[in-house]
């Protein structure tokens, strides 16, 4: 006993004296912090902006921590209620930085850009009676963004003609069911967006609704590209499927307060419905919650690529002044006990590179590889073509068919080729250009003359008219393109409804869902 005792006591010294350590190492380093800004204040030669200085060095400590443990300035509410409520005060639009300039990219439907008038294409000229000449998207996105009830005045180019609108800001939200929809054999479908406040209860009514008037018998949630959010919406999701007080995850921090273990509330919903949930490499946090504990539960098929392996919880605590700290406390456990965590950021901090944990994420029970290509497709998007013809496809037809029916024709394909030949467009695989460097390279080498020659003579065979390349690729080019005139028309609940016949993915879901 007295042995026991004895070691007890040394553990218990030793962890005070770890504490006391580590209390005066943060002490002397505020001290050299605080010291070394006092002596730029006393004698740099130039008035410094310190506040910003501080900013600045705040910010660059937390992204060596990890991305995800971020400092919230008292000016930046909007932005901790757009990740936490998913609203925030604008005028409802998405914008893009692109030739040093800032445009438009898309708006959603009934929100104030879009009933002031405003259209993809435009080019932002001043925001607020800020200048737009030089700045970047979030230099626009801060002017736009403010109190609800205010009113702005916007100035635009379009068409080489100077417009100004006045839009009054209002809250803006995003709806966290993207699109929900019954499918073939009466298989309901669900796009879920975010886990924002009150999104489970989103989803219940959009799935309640399709088996109240349309009787679904299956359902897909589509997680694909769901950077999740807030975890007791995973729970609330995850227990419409599960029995009550069933474990969905659990956290291990580095304090007691951070160790929690989550389990669902009330009663299933629907305990018997095939469920197959659809995820790929940007489904994250809470999508990766649902999906894991679903497919450990056994309650559920997961279709798709490996998600992304964001397992780190992180807590908004208040800081002086009106900020907030979104600080990472604790990682994530599904019911299996393995934790979705990919990446170790301690690493980091030990010197080392980071590596991504090939056992993190969530692995699907039925693996779709992503077969993107970079066909023409790819040098037509990365050129902003499909997005500059649609601008013009919506100024010369008025009306379109529904997003459920509408379809390109041969004759839309042949003036979308007419007004690539105006824009000059020249097309050039990724094979040749790649070959195009390896010549430029060989010539400087002074490779032999022969090679040198057998290689320029190849390069031509990887020369392809951008007529037949698009012919050869139609069915993607009328994906894409027909996508970005559906969202001129009928924003983004439109452009789902229109991209779902051209899913591979969703039709693999189809089929394994009707095997439940």
């Amino acid at each position: 006993m007295k042995k026991l005792a004895l070691y007890i006591i040394c553990c218990f010294a030793s962890a005070v004296l770890l504490a006391e350590t580590q209390t005066t190492r943060i002490d002397k380093n505020l001290t050299i912090y605080t010291d070394v800004m006092r002596q730029l204040d006393i004698n740099y030669v130039d008035t410094l902006n310190y506040d910003d200085l501080i900013e600045t060095s705040i910010n660059y400590m937390l992204h060596k921590v990890d991305p995800y443990t971020m400092y919230i300035p008292k000016r930046e509410d909007d932005e901790l209620r757009r990740m936490t409520q998913g609203k925030y005060g604008g005028v409802g639009s998405l914008i893009m930085y692109r030739d040093s300039n800032v445009y438009i990219n898309e708006l959603y439907e009934g929100m104030p850009a879009q009933q002031s008038g405003l259209l993809p294409g435009d080019r932002f000229v001043k925001v607020d009676g800020m200048d737009c000449e030089g700045k970047n998207t979030k230099d626009v996105s801060d002017k736009l963004r403010g109190k609800p009830g205010t009113t702005i005045e916007i100035v635009l180019e379009r068409d080489s003609q100077l417009l100004t609108k006045q839009v009054t800001r209002r809250d803006i939200h995003l709806p966290a069911v993207g699109y929900a929809t019954v499918l073939q054999d009466s298989i309901g479908y669900i796009l879920f967006n975010d886990f924002t406040s009150n999104s489970a209860q989103e989803l219940l009514t959009a799935l309640d609704k399709m088996v109240q008037s349309n009787g679904i018998k299956r359902l897909i949630i589509d997680l694909r590209g769901n950077g999740g959010g807030i975890i007791d919406e995973a729970i609330q999701i995850v227990g419409f499927f599960v029995p009550k007080d069933t474990e969905v995850v659990s956290t291990k921090g580095k304090t007691e307060r951070s160790n929690s273990t989550y389990k669902t509330q009330t009663s299933p919903i629907f305990p018997d419905m095939p469920l197959v949930v659809l995820v790929n490499g940007q489904s994250a946090s809470a999508s990766e919650i649902v999906a894991g504990a679903l497919q450990d539960l056994k309650r559920a098929t997961i279709v798709g690529e490996r998600t992304f392996g964001k397992g780190l919880v992180q807590n908004i605590r208040p800081i002086a002044y009106g900020g907030h700290l979104k600080v990472t406390t604790s990682k994530y456990y599904l019911p299996s006990g393995r934790c979705i965590q990919a990446i170790d950021y301690a690493e980091r901090q030990r010197g080392h590179q980071l590596h991504r944990d090939t056992a993190g994420g969530i692995l699907p029970d039925v693996v779709l590889n992503d077969s993107a290509k970079l066909d023409i497709t790819y040098n037509l998007y990365r050129d902003h073509l499909f997005f500059d013809y649609a601008n013009r496809y919506y100024n010369q037809h008025p009306t379109i068919a529904p997003a459920t029916e509408f379809q390109l024709t041969d004759s839309d394909l042949e003036d979308f080729c007419q007004f690539l030949e105006e824009k000059k467009f020249s097309y050039e695989t990724e094979t040749g250009r790649y070959l195009g460097e390896l010549i430029k390279m060989a010539k400087q080498e002074d490779i032999d003359s022969t090679l040198l020659a057998d290689l320029e003579a190849f390069k031509p065979r990887l020369t392809e008219d951008f007529h037949t390349a698009i012919q050869r690729n139609r069915e993607e080019v009328e994906e894409l393109l027909g996508g970005e005139i559906i969202k001129r028309y009928y924003y983004h609940r439109g452009y789902y409804a229109y991209m779902l016949r051209y899913d591979k993915e969703l039709k693999r879901a189809i089929e394994e869902v009707n095997r439940l």
